[in-house]
């Protein structure tokens, strides 16, 4: 579909330039079925220059993650949408409108382009991903076989007036009356045995496949626990004999951690990585910051130090977080320094994330541990001092003020000078609202990943502990002894102290948990929805 351009006011091409009003202008985009993902590149880039965004409350979410700082964002309440794109770009704004799934096909732009053509505004129209193709194909239906490649696209108030073919039917509106739709469409003709699929709250965390038939839909719907009271979301139905290929095609739901809401309890920076990786196996995650990480009482110290890495002090800097590494650029970059002062300095990371964080600062850390990704790991690792090949003995350690005395005791007994730097301080974050208290408490959580000891006690402090039900997942030994000492018991443990290792192995429980029920023919349950009190059986 090609962009629309809106008439320009008859006599404007006349006027002088200094009358002519600022070039503003519109687009009404459309983001897709509710997956944020699917948004178009060409939605995000008007997004980040748009000056005002109006959206409902179901959109704006979408639009606060690609809206540049300053922009305004408005609820089209009452019917002022139209006033508001217009004003906007007279006052030579771009003014974006949001619409769910495409804007011409189910979002109601027509009437908002026309307004814009009368007003003398210039728009533009940015199709979205249409709920009527998007939802089947996250529900693993395909809408055109081989043998038949007419597909059909209806309102479920049609439904009464649709005779019998063979072509899949796609029926927008289903959550009003399933049952009834099904009657409707067998009294029309259509055989009862005719297969019959409909999905709530499509491509999102909270989708919800059922299949049936024509003749069985309100008994199967009860069977699955569904029900008009329950659900929330819109639906979509397919019928035809499309809907039996979802047997092999599934692929959304069936991810290993589809739907479970997880409990990433790290500081908001830390926990991108985590809640990017939970994501891509299915899963909600909630980041609930614990710790909060501020500057130390006294900055001499690492001003000294940052001296010393200059005036070539020492022969090792060791990374024993990402935050060290963090704490480290920052004060390098307000000296105007960069990590070119780090030439002739060899640089240790105690794992991946921190490796990361240095390759971001332009630094390729010299000494990695393999397997223990731990200040213990890298104690096990790193080389004694040898002063015919090392011309300095010292080593600095910019850390945490809470950090463990591993890795400095075993520099020390290797022959070096280890000079421990405090390069910011933990502290205990504000508890997180009372509803996440309530969830926590409650069950409300599907999983909880402890990636540190700290963030252990500190959530068991600033929040209570998980329900009983919710799975235990932490990154290593001494982080389960911690959640043992707590009374919590571990259901999931990292293979190696990492953070992807750490979702990956909560990815494997899950699955494991799926592929029990499934073979037991049982329905798949997350663990929130266990009974509440219910004890857990060991695995």
């Amino acid at each position: 579909m090609s962009a629309s351009q809106g008439s320009v006011r008859p006599g404007s091409a006349h006027k002088s330039p200094a009358s002519q009003p600022p070039a503003g202008w519109v687009a009404l985009v459309g983001v897709g079925p509710g997956d944020g993902g699917l948004l178009t590149v060409r939605g995000a880039e008007l997004l980040g220059q748009a000056g005002l965004v109006v959206a409902g409350t179901d959109l704006a979410a979408v639009a606060r993650r690609h809206m540049s700082p300053g922009a305004r964002l408005e609820d089209p309440v009452g019917g002022a949408a139209v006033r508001l794109l217009v004003q906007a770009a007279r006052d030579g704004q771009l003014a974006v409108r949001l619409y769910s799934g495409d804007p011409l096909l189910s979002g109601g732009a027509a009437a908002d382009a026309t307004a814009c053509a009368e007003a003398g505004i210039r728009f533009e129209i940015v199709p979205g991903v249409p709920l009527a193709t998007a939802v089947p194909a996250y529900a693993g239906i395909p809408l055109a076989l081989e043998r038949n490649g007419e597909l059909r696209v209806i309102h479920a108030a049609e439904a009464s007036r649709v005779a019998y073919s063979p072509a899949t039917l796609v029926v927008l509106g289903a959550d009003a009356g399933p049952a009834e739709l099904g009657k409707m469409l067998v009294a029309a003709g259509w055989p009862e045995a005719t297969p019959f699929a409909i999905t709530w709250d499509g491509t999102t965390s909270a989708q919800q496949t059922v299949v049936s038939t024509l003749g069985r839909i309100g008994p199967d719907l009860k069977a699955a626990g569904v029900s008009l009271a329950n659900t929330r979301g819109p639906a979509i139905a397919v019928v035809g004999d499309a809907v039996a290929a979802r047997d092999r095609l599934s692929w959304f739901e069936t991810k290993p951690l589809f739907g479970w809401r997880v409990l990433v309890p790290r500081t908001k920076e830390q926990a991108a990585v985590v809640s990017r990786r939970l994501r891509e196996y299915g899963a909600v995650p909630e980041e609930v910051p614990t710790i909060a990480v501020e500057p130390p009482r006294t900055p001499q110290q690492m001003e000294r130090a940052v001296k010393g890495l200059v005036t070539g002090r020492y022969q090792w800097v060791a990374f024993t977080s990402v935050n060290a590494v963090r704490a480290v650029r920052e004060r390098f970059e307000e000296y105007g320094l960069d990590a070119r002062a780090f030439a002739g300095v060899k640089v240790a990371a105690v794992g991946e994330q921190t490796s990361a964080a240095l390759l971001d600062f332009g630094i390729r850390p010299d000494l990695v541990p393999d397997e223990d990704q731990s200040a213990e790991g890298l104690a096990a690792v790193w080389p004694p001092y040898d002063d015919l090949l090392d011309p300095i003995n010292r080593v600095l350690l910019p850390r945490a003020d809470i950090a463990t005395e591993t890795l400095l005791a075993r520099l020390i007994d290797l022959g070096w000078e280890a000079e421990d730097v405090t390069a910011y301080r933990t502290v205990r974050a504000a508890p997180p609202p009372a509803p996440v208290r309530e969830a926590i408490k409650g069950g409300g959580f599907d999983a909880v990943l402890f990636t540190s000891s700290s963030t252990v006690r500190n959530l068991v402090g600033i929040a209570g502990k998980p329900h009983a039900v919710t799975v235990i997942g932490v990154i290593g030994p001494q982080t389960a002894k911690t959640a043992a000492e707590f009374g919590l018991r571990v259901d999931v443990t990292a293979p190696k102290p990492s953070i992807t290792d750490l979702v990956d192995a909560l990815a494997d429980y899950g699955a494991a948990v799926r592929a029990a029920a499934e073979e037991a023919g049982e329905p798949v349950r997350r663990p929130s929805e266990r009974r509440r009190g219910a004890r857990r059986r060991p695995r």
